[in-house]
């Protein structure tokens, strides 16, 4: 079973960084663009905790995006003191055909099990998640306890 855990994070970090290299990024900039995306104009501090990073490791992803042309730097009209990043619309890369290609194998293969048996892999992928979060963040928490970037 530990090596079922260990594939599994490791197919899923490789197909992000192929994603990323398709649009010049590394996986850490695919996914702070991912979240810039979803989740609209956000100050740069507030991606830190979502990527599970420090302040200026967020500055350098940052800075790499807008140099690429992904993102915009903007004053927020809420608060001038306040930098927004948002995401370029005109160079947001469109992904759906990638998406969809996924989304068409794995329900492929998930149809052949049941509405209860569906309901347990949810419930193990949901707790995945929330197991592999708390350890973010205790791991990003013991970078700042240390004074890591």
């Amino acid at each position: 079973m530990t090596d079922f855990g260990w594939e599994l994070s490791t197919a899923i970090v490789l197909f992000h960084e192929a994603i990323a290299r398709k649009l010049g990024l590394n996986a850490a900039e695919h996914k702070a663009l991912g979240l810039i995306i979803r989740n609209g104009p956000m100050p740069a501090g507030a991606l830190a905790p979502l990527l599970g990073v420090g302040a200026s490791a967020v500055t350098g992803i940052v800075d790499r995006l807008e140099r690429a042309g992904y993102v915009t730097r903007d004053v927020d009209p809420a608060d001038r003191r306040r930098v927004l990043v948002s995401a370029a619309p005109e160079k947001a890369p469109d992904l759906t055909g990638i998406f969809e290609r996924l989304g068409h194998d794995m329900w492929a293969f998930m149809a052949k099990y049941g509405e209860q048996e569906r309901a347990v892999i949810q419930d193990y992928v949901t707790n995945t998640i929330r197991v592999v979060n708390d350890q973010i963040a205790l791991l990003v928490a013991e970078e700042a306890k240390r004074g890591a970037p």
